[in-house]
């Protein structure tokens, strides 16, 4: 079996403003397959739209059964490959689903089979950044009662964690900014905080839990000095309170005893493997979009095992990418919780693949389809630049 030509997709803007990059590879046997670049928020689509445009001819005539070969040409057929980053990793990732989707394909099973097999059959889920309401039309949360309500609509809809940025919107209008945010959060602003948490503590009752969110707008300092606030309210870990960096990381965890969870910008196993070194993560979180796809972040999360760690996918993407996450969430020992993403559920962003897996009283299926398990749509294809290689 050969590749004999792949789409690139830059897909229009979702109700948020949010652009996938898709690839569909097609073989000689008339399968084909599907990946995606997690990288449709940030200002990084067009250049990871480009990345894998510059890397569609070094797959053509390869055989996609062969995802280790295809992945290590495309790491090394790339100069700016070693040490990875988003844009090189994030087109490495999309190339790597779409190989996986096709070995799934041709075996005829869903890819947690060709991972090893399921240790279950369904993902405890959270509901993830809350901070910026539900559905169209949302607004951001900014009184104390934004907060509850959030946090009311997971509770109804069956979740009990939620995942919160509190330092993000202010009381009355616009955001805080980063200065704000560093080397010393003023007491005024450390009360909007602890206000907006104690509320949802209350609401979500002792037995659930409540991630903490910073989006490495902190650093060490505001980050310890939130996080000693926060340990009355009992986090169930602390996501990003500081740039990425190993010993940044292990001083917050090291001064709070807060569990910290990082990974959605730390990119390929060097990278992680100085992570697990300093002892700076407790819970990582790679992304398959941008982290190298399944096939590294299959290695990670094996590493990650042998230091006794916690794994929560990072899923910030379309429907394609939540799917393949969930298979390898279904296969790790060390999985901890899955990332159900608000920001993903605009209904364009749901309308760019074929299957939607949805949350049951706050559990994620498995998919049993094979391959990935969902598929670019039609929709996708009709609202997208694409640019074809043969």
């Amino acid at each position: 079996m050969k590749i004999t030509k792949v789409d690139v997709l830059l897909a229009k803007p979702d109700e948020q403003g949010w652009t996938p990059v898709f690839c569909r590879v097609y073989t000689d046997s008339g399968i084909y397959g599907d990946g995606e670049v997690a990288l449709g928020y940030g200002g990084a689509s067009r250049a990871a739209f480009g990345m894998v445009q510059d890397m569609a001819g070094l797959v053509i005539g390869m055989d996609p059964l062969d995802h280790e070969l295809i992945w290590r040409k495309l790491y090394q057929g790339c100069f700016w490959g070693v040490n990875g980053g988003p844009i090189v990793f994030g087109a490495i990732s999309a190339y790597d689903l779409a190989m996986w989707d096709i070995k799934g394909k041709f075996f005829n099973q869903p890819l947690y089979k060709l991972l090893g097999g399921k240790i279950r059959n369904e993902m405890r889920a959270y509901a993830s950044q809350l901070q910026q309401g539900w559905g169209i039309g949302r607004s951001p949360a900014r009184s104390v009662e934004d907060y509850v309500k959030n946090c009311e609509i997971a509770l109804d809809k069956g979740f009990d964690a939620v995942k919160i940025n509190f330092t993000t919107h202010r009381p009355d209008e616009g955001r805080y900014s980063k200065t704000e945010q560093t080397a010393y959060i003023h007491p005024d602003y450390m009360d909007v905080i602890e206000s907006r948490l104690a509320a949802v503590r209350k609401t979500m009752g002792k037995n659930g839990d409540i991630i903490l969110e910073n989006h490495c707008y902190t650093d060490v300092q505001s980050a310890v000095q939130m996080g000693l606030m926060a340990k009355q309210y009992h986090p169930y870990y602390y996501e990003e309170p500081v740039t990425p960096h190993p010993e940044l990381l292990a001083q917050v965890h090291q001064k709070t005893g807060i569990p910290v969870a990082s990974g959605e910008r730390i990119y390929s196993a060097w990278q992680y493997e100085r992570c697990f070194q300093a002892d700076a993560i407790q819970v990582i979180q790679p992304d398959l979009g941008t982290c190298g796809g399944l096939t590294e972040v299959k290695k990670i999360c094996d590493m990650s095992f042998v230091h006794e760690l916690g794994v929560q996918i990072h899923v910030c993407g379309s429907p394609l990418v939540t799917a393949a996450s969930l298979h390898i969430e279904a296969v790790l020992p060390n999985f901890v919780i899955h990332e159900y993403n608000v920001n993903c559920m605009m209904p364009t962003m749901l309308k760019y693949a074929t299957h939607d897996y949805q949350p049951v009283n706050g559990k994620m299926p498995v998919p049993e389809l094979p391959g990935i398990g969902s598929e670019i749509s039609d929709f996708a294809f009709q609202n997208s630049t694409v640019v074809t290689f043969e």
